[in-house]
């Protein structure tokens, strides 16, 4: 048998591999754009099927497709939903503008799928057609943006659990520190008691507003183009067919979906995709900051803060016995830094689009759906293997609360600001403690400064008190 078919596009002869189940124009964006290796997602690839699916449903209830084609491009479409053929879609990430070669290697995929189901054989496109059938009332311009925000929204359903999870880790870190008095510090240098309980309640609260922002953006992603054909004006389509793929959409990915009010808006922006990665942004930038904290608090053990201890999730040097690394954190930042890459290019290509169309709509899929992807992974790998673990060397933390010279700022009611900054610039030039100094000069009582000065009474509100 040879190895190769031949199949005809409006250009000519193209060679197909004989055992593909894509077609020529799929072949022809193989072997244009070679420029990555990389594929796209699967969760792209199961949004385009889900699209393909309500697409022939919708087509077959208004009549525009025979119910037999409609019923075996579903069920092709079922097949890839069910993981079948995932490496049939081999156009890489880097293609077409707007993404026809990706969206032609789905169409033909579908297409011979459904050309063996109902008895004929690969690339016999007269039993079903890529374009005539199984892109019936469609076009890459309204498919592809439908299929970013669908594919992103079933991606959130994973990084929520994730992001859920770190919330809880962080707050239960915070319950259980409550009682561990710490320096505070601002601008890296001492600063008045906290406890470490509210350092990490903080973090609760940061990866909660950011979740909150993430849940909002999606929602505006649940506003979908499909249906308007072209550009925007629904061409080729029966007056019902829009609102019926949408309904078909909503009953097959289970997603609150809706018509965009005005097509031409939503194939022209990519609003709501900018959005969601800015607010991926907004939490890769809160991570960073986290877990740039934890490696700070962690930092030792001889020689650092050594505040906390983190999980040992493996040895850390190749050369040094013994050393252990923030190897987690480290890690989690490195993902957000590349999600922030992630929405410059977003930003960049969004913005790039022109009249009725964004013709670098594939860069915004593939940056998008990474940033889901591995923000997902790593939050989830950061909360059970880092945060959840975290212990506190509380003996330590209680040893810098009682010498930061970030106490004096409790004098400032009693003794004013002036004599405060005295007191400390004697204990740092002679090494005496401010207490002693204090009470050497007659500035209060010992029992008086036990009361202002007790760090846990510093890390909350409290009436002045009578010295």
């Amino acid at each position: 048998m040879a190895d190769y078919r031949v199949e005809k596009d409006s250009l000519g002869e193209v060679r197909v591999p004989a055992d593909a189940y894509y077609g020529a124009q799929t072949q022809r964006a193989v072997e244009n754009y070679p420029i990555s290796g990389v594929r796209h997602p699967r969760h792209f690839v199961l949004a385009c099927a889900y699209i393909k699916k309500a697409a022939a449903l919708a087509n077959r209830d208004v009549g525009d497709l025979d119910a037999r084609l409609a019923e075996a491009i579903a069920a092709a479409a079922d097949r890839v939903l069910a993981g079948e053929f995932a490496d049939q879609f081999v156009v890489d990430v880097y293609n077409s503008g707007a993404g026809t070669s990706f969206h032609m290697n789905v169409n033909e995929v579908l297409a011979n799928i459904a050309i063996e189901a109902l008895g004929g054989q690969r690339g016999d496109y007269s039993v079903v057609h890529p374009n005539d059938h199984v892109n019936c009332g469609q076009s890459t311009n309204d498919v592809i943006p439908t299929a970013t925000r669908l594919a992103a929204l079933l991606m959130l359903r994973g990084l929520m659990p994730a992001l859920d999870r770190l919330v809880t880790a962080f707050r239960a870190r915070a319950e259980a520190f409550d009682g561990v008095i710490k320096a505070g510090r601002t601008h890296l240098q001492d600063a008045v008691p906290v406890r470490l309980g509210q350092e990490f309640g903080a973090y609760a609260a940061a990866v909660t507003k950011a979740t909150n922002a993430i849940e909002a953006a999606g929602a505006a992603c649940a506003e979908l183009g499909i249906g308007g054909s072209a550009t925007g004006t629904g061409l080729n389509t029966h007056p019902e067919y829009a609102a019926r793929i949408v309904a078909h959409l909503r009953q097959l990915t289970g997603l609150d979906l809706r018509a965009a009010p005005d097509r031409f808006e939503a194939m022209q922006s990519q609003g709501p995709v900018v959005q969601l990665s800015g607010a991926l942004r907004g939490l890769a930038v809160e991570l960073i900051r986290i877990a740039n904290d934890l490696r700070l608090l962690a930092s030792g053990p001889t020689t650092g803060l050594a505040e906390i201890l983190l999980p040992s999730a493996q040895p850390g040097s190749s050369i040094m016995p013994g050393k252990v690394n923030p190897s987690i954190p480290e890690m989690m930042n490195m993902v957000c830094f590349a999600v922030l890459g992630n929405d410059l290019t977003i930003a960049t290509a969004a913005q790039a689009g022109q009249l009725e169309l964004n013709v670098m709509m594939p860069v915004i899929a593939y940056k998008l759906l990474d940033s889901l992807q591995i923000l997902t992974n790593a939050i989830g790998i950061f909360a059970s293997r880092c945060v959840e673990g975290i212990e506190a060397n509380a003996e330590r933390c209680r040893a810098y609360a009682e010498r930061t010279l970030g106490l004096a700022t409790a004098l400032n009611p009693y003794i004013g600001y002036r004599a405060a900054a005295d007191v400390v610039k004697e204990s740092l030039a002679t090494g005496r403690s401010m207490r002693d100094i204090i009470v050497a000069k007659g500035l209060l009582s010992a029992e008086q400064l036990d009361r202002i000065l007790d760090p846990r009474a510093m890390t909350e509100p409290r009436e002045k008190e009578e010295a």
